[in-house]
């Protein structure tokens, strides 16, 4: 449970990643390939999310690119959440977009595969038309929560957008800013668009081995830090102490 009126997720891709959030955190958003906005995680990481007591959101995307899936994409995605299910976590993160909009059919199928779970609509809903009209078919669809940044690739240039849609879901649907968001800038956004939960990776860059990079095994590498956690955490707490 939130510790305030303010609510904390830290997006992760690795099991080492529950240790840097344990006891700071009110949720997880569980994924692979942080790297390219969050994959589906592989089995293993989401058996480490049944070991946590901190409650698990698995990113729901079978692939990187962009959010227009066909009925194989689709039928692995329900798969997918059909995995979450037996494992008994608390959510799952979908989307799916058809052009400039969402893709209204396979959002449905995809909440009526997740009935039972906390369902949040990710940032596709930063790529479509009319990100109001979206977050209204959000509502009619079930959807519990839109992780967005207001339509800009970091949220502190969406603020406009941001708090439109704070203002108009009032209170039907949680809007959880995404994307750039740290201790540096979270007294701006929560002024700025009143919005109360927040979304991080809170995450460290650590030096990658010569001979990694240079055979392909890794590019860049980023650690959730604890320090920065802590640092979120105490910061979000003073916005309402």
């Amino acid at each position: 449970m939130p510790r305030n009126s303010l609510t904390f997720e830290v997006c992760i891709d690795t099991a080492a990643g529950y240790a840097a959030c344990d006891g700071v955190v009110d949720r997880i958003e569980l994924c692979s390939a942080l790297d390219v906005g969050g994959l589906t995680p592989c089995p293993g990481l989401i058996a480490a999310a049944q070991d946590s007591a901190i409650p698990s959101h698995v990113m729901i995307r079978p692939r990187a690119g962009d959010f227009c899936y066909n009925t194989t994409d689709q039928k692995a995605m329900r798969a997918s959440i059909e995995a979450v299910k037996q494992a008994d976590l608390a959510g799952v993160v979908v989307g799916a977009s058809k052009g400039d909009q969402l893709d209204l059919a396979a959002l449905r199928e995809l909440v009526d595969a997740a009935k039972g779970l906390e369902v949040t609509l990710h940032r596709v809903i930063d790529l479509v038309a009319d990100p109001l009209a979206a977050m209204e078919q959000a509502i009619d669809l079930g959807i519990h929560r839109i992780l967005t940044s207001g339509g800009a690739p970091r949220a502190v240039d969406g603020q406009a957008t941001l708090s439109a849609m704070q203002a108009a879901a009032k209170g039907r649907i949680e809007i959880m800013v995404g994307s750039g968001v740290s201790a540096s800038n979270l007294a701006e956004l929560a002024q700025n668009t009143g919005i109360t939960s927040f979304h991080a990776s809170c995450s460290a860059a650590v030096p990658v081995a010569e001979h990694l990079h240079h055979f392909g095994f890794a590019k860049t590498q980023k650690i959730t830090d604890r320090d920065t956690v802590l640092n979120f955490r105490e910061t979000l707490d003073g916005l309402t102490a």
